[in-house]
């Protein structure tokens, strides 16, 4: 979901009433309910006409979206698999139906990066990779970034050579997350781990520890850390990305973003950008580039990731095709 996304979502919540804004809740995942708290938070002066716009939006969505009278099983498959292919749809309801399965992990994901670092910092490596696995990437990014490099170097690792995710050591989980799975260890078994979600975590890492970490991969095995830094999706990647894509991702990203994120760009790059946008929005861009100061390394490395991150959603969605090296992605 995108900021405006959010905003509306919030007004939205705002006109329900309380009551029903808590039911709602109560079918969002952690990080929803994040986002939509902190821009509730910030609502203020939200002007009559802008509820109303939004009110009537929902309406119209809610009217073609309706679902009475279908089997609800029947219609999710359906639905995600017209939203996002058949290979996808399939994954996400086997995470769903594991659902109750995972229960321990679940509420690990209400946990900021610094609790569920303490919480699982001393358990195995190995044990530490299979929580990780289950983490939304930029969540397992920011979890990994608060352990020691000797500790984080070893979890990728084994999160790079990992499979599948045995049922017998999810088990293993119990002492510290609760009741993880139960019944046969027959089951199937899902692949959770190897180099694509390796990459995916890789991507939202901070860039001091970046290298150090291809480093280890390196030393380990030359072909592993081949592999992920192919699949890992860098700002300049974005050269790969058609002009369709490249207009559709500045629909979703806000100016401020892309200003400082681009003070870090190759002049290619930088030119992609303003052949995608309108003379007067390239010129003005132009402009705000050369009156903007100098800019902390760090603060265009947090802007740039904001923006692979919307561009992998939108990836996701279908919306946007990447080619060469974000294949990984798709």
């Amino acid at each position: 979901m995108n900021d405006e996304g959010i905003l509306k979502s919030a007004i939205l919540l705002m006109s329900l009433g309380e009551e029903e804004a808590a039911q709602v809740f109560r079918h969002l995942a952690p990080k929803e309910v994040q986002k939509l708290s902190e821009a509730i938070a910030g609502l203020n002066d939200i002007k009559r006409d802008k509820i109303e716009l939004v009110l009537e939006e929902f309406c119209s969505q809610a009217k073609d979206k309706t679902s009475l009278g279908q089997n609800a099983s029947d219609y999710l498959r359906k639905v995600l698999t017209k939203a996002l292919g058949e290979d996808k749809a399939n994954a996400l309801l086997d995470r769903l139906n594991q659902s109750d399965d995972t229960s321990g992990i679940e509420s690990l994901k209400w946990m900021d990066a610094a609790a569920a670092a303490e919480l699982i910092k001393s358990e195995h490596p190995q044990i530490i990779a299979t929580v990780m696995v289950h983490l939304e990437r930029d969540q397992a990014s920011a979890v990994l970034a608060l352990f020691t490099e000797r500790l984080r170097n070893d979890v990728l690792l084994r999160i790079a050579t990992l499979d599948s995710v045995q049922p017998a050591a999810l088990r293993e989980l119990n002492g510290v997350l609760g009741k993880l799975l139960s019944g046969s260890d027959n089951i199937r078994k899902p692949r959770m781990g190897g180099i694509r979600t390796t990459a995916e975590i890789m991507n939202f890492m901070p860039t001091a520890l970046e290298a150090g970490i291809m480093e280890n991969f390196s030393q380990y095995d030359e072909d592993i850390a081949q592999k992920i830094m192919d699949e890992m999706f860098v700002f300049d990647d974005l050269m790969k990305v058609d002009d369709q894509g490249i207009q559709l991702l500045l629909r979703e990203i806000q100016s401020d973003s892309l200003i400082t994120a681009l003070k870090g760009a190759r002049e290619e790059l930088r030119t992609k950008i303003f052949k995608n946008m309108s003379q007067r929005a390239a010129e003005t861009l132009r402009e705000d580039l050369e009156s903007k100061g100098p800019v902390r390394v760090s603060e265009v490395e947090t802007e740039q990731k904001k923006i692979l991150k919307t561009l992998r959603q939108l990836a996701d969605d279908g919306r946007i095709v990447l080619g060469g090296g974000a294949e990984g992605f798709l």
